[in-house]
């Protein structure tokens, strides 16, 4: 039986990355005092300097950015097959004509 996966609040994460910049603490006592890896508390610090207001947008949501990326690539694909079946379409239709 394998491991369950923890996750961890907004809030939680926010604290531990407040530890480390304005408690002083470094990233290995943080993550050792709240017994997790030093990896994980890092890539909190740094997920919370590049981008504060949204920093860890909870499970199953994604960045304002990355969501509207999401939303591009579904539309160009869309657009694209329906570019396609007029193409195909058209073929179709000029070949009758001939």
């Amino acid at each position: 039986m394998g491991r369950k996966r923890r996750s961890f609040t907004k809030e939680f994460k926010l604290e531990a990355v407040r530890l480390i910049t304005d408690g002083g603490q470094s990233i290995a006592k943080v993550a050792r005092d709240l017994g997790i890896r030093d990896t994980i508390v890092g890539r909190w610090k740094n997920d919370d300097e590049q981008d504060r207001e949204a920093a860890f947008p909870g499970k199953g949501h994604l960045k304002p950015e990355d969501e509207e990326l999401r939303h591009l690539r579904r539309e160009n694909a869309q657009l694209r097959m329906e570019r396609d079946i007029l193409k195909k379409a058209a073929a179709i239709f000029s070949k009758d004509f001939l």
